[in-house]
């Protein structure tokens, strides 16, 4: 990208190839970049083509320290050499954004990644990201949030004490106590806590049409049965430990009988390392071409990011054996960047929550046209508690639900699709 005479300095750290920068170089006290940010997003809305963006969502820690920047700067000048460009800018509220062009994805995935497990190691999150993930950072593509971005760096300034109260939470689950929990599960029957939902279609207005059902672990209710002074998912290093250890024991109960597949269709939420190791070989196995067919695999997206190179693996594997695929897990903000159509899925899960019926006119248009743009990949608007994720998914196009109210609906014997015009006529 040229460099405009009139440009605001920027706080570069490409390193030349033989040198080395000194922490002590850096300004003790850092002066904050959030208005050189926004000028150079205000003011060069061509130039955001291409570009990258990384967000590290500093100001979610429960302790900081100022050496985390000189950590952030370090690790980012492992990567600054392979790079065309990369510029890093340090916000008032502690977040870190790094702009970046020319890196290939997994080298940044990998940096973020190391950065994340450094800052954890010492502290924790005290809750989600803006994003609705339970990350310490976020990749993505400018030119498709180059809005949200800019309303971000503005709303700073309006914030006053967002972490002034914290809701009393539950200490994240140790290892010892996760050791514990694995030889309990063991030797536990899993089949009380083996649940499934259906995912239905809502254009059918005849009848209520089931897409597959969506087989899956209570985990809350298994920890509060095994674990109820600990968090199991507070600690995702180790959430994501005990379910690939939890989906081996699934498969196992599983591989009793496979009698359950026939004439219906099931979604298996599994870790990418579950899918490809010897467990699900032998679960494979008992499986004819025809079942493998009524087989959905549903993959978290943050599994797929950390691990994209497994996911690849994964689609070769199920488009040669008959299985689908769903990417689970996304917000409104990853469809409308994330290329589904080149991951190859069959489906993508969308978790419903109030918020996304308060987008701007852009903003669901924007939505929309990604969800109808989609040839390939149907969508599903998934943890739908009330009517108005439902008739939400309506206007957006999308063509199938899941959640409480579903479940509600269904067991009172009334048509999703019937329930959906009646919420609309009320709300009229």
């Amino acid at each position: 990208m040229n460099r405009q005479p009139n440009a605001p300095k920027r706080d570069w750290v490409r390193v030349k190839p033989g040198e080395r920068s000194s922490a002590n170089a850096m300004n003790d006290k850092p002066e904050y970049d959030d208005q050189k940010l926004l000028t150079l997003l205000q003011s060069a809305k061509r130039e955001v083509q291409g570009l990258r963006l990384i967000h590290l969502h500093m100001s979610l820690l429960k302790d900081k320290s100022q050496l985390d920047l000189i950590s952030i700067k370090r690790a980012m000048q492992e990567t600054a050499d392979q790079s065309a460009y990369l510029q890093l800018f340090s916000l008032s509220n502690d977040d870190v954004i790094v702009l970046y062009k020319g890196i290939k994805f997994s080298l940044i995935s990998e940096v973020c990644s190391k950065i994340e497990k450094l800052m954890l190691s010492r502290t924790t999150m005290l809750k989600r990201n803006p994003y609705g993930e339970d990350s310490l950072y976020s990749i993505m593509e400018l030119s498709l949030n180059f809005v949200n971005v800019i309303r971000f760096i503005e709303g700073l300034a309006r914030e006053t004490g967002a972490d002034a109260a914290k809701a009393e939470t539950k200490p994240p689950i140790t290892l010892e106590e996760l050791g514990k929990i694995e030889r309990a599960v063991q030797m536990f029957d899993l089949s009380p806590f083996m649940l499934n939902q259906p995912v239905v279609n809502i254009t059918n207005g005849e009848t209520n049409e089931f897409e597959y059902f969506e087989l899956y672990i209570a985990i809350k209710a298994l920890e509060e049965r095994l674990s109820p002074n600990y968090d199991i998912t507070a600690n995702k290093w180790l959430f994501s430990y005990f379910t690939a250890n939890l989906d081996n024991s699934v498969l196992k109960a599983l591989n009793y009988g496979v009698d359950f597949l026939r004439g219906r269709r099931i979604g298996m939420n599994l870790n990418l390392s579950t899918i490809m190791s010897a467990s699900f070989v032998k679960f494979d196995e008992r499986l004819t071409a025809d079942l493998r067919g009524n087989v959905i695999l549903e993959i978290n997206k943050a599994d797929l990011v950390e691990n994209i190179d497994t996911y690849k693996e994964v689609v070769d594997f199920a488009s040669s054996k008959g299985y689908q695929i769903c990417i689970d897990g996304l917000n409104d903000f990853w469809v409308t960047h994330m290329d589904l159509e080149y991951m190859a899925c069959d489906y993508a899960k969308i978790f419903w929550n109030d918020e996304m019926d308060m987008m701007s006119d852009h903003e669901f248009e924007v939505f929309s046209e990604k969800i109808k743009a989609q040839s390939n990949c149907r969508f599903i608007l998934a943890r739908c508690g009330s009517v108005s994720g439902l008739m939400f998914a309506e206007k957006a196009g999308i063509q199938m639900v899941q959640g409480r109210i579903v479940d509600n609906i269904l067991r009172k014997g009334v048509l999703v699709r019937d329930a959906i015009k009646s919420a609309k006529m009320m709300n009229d």
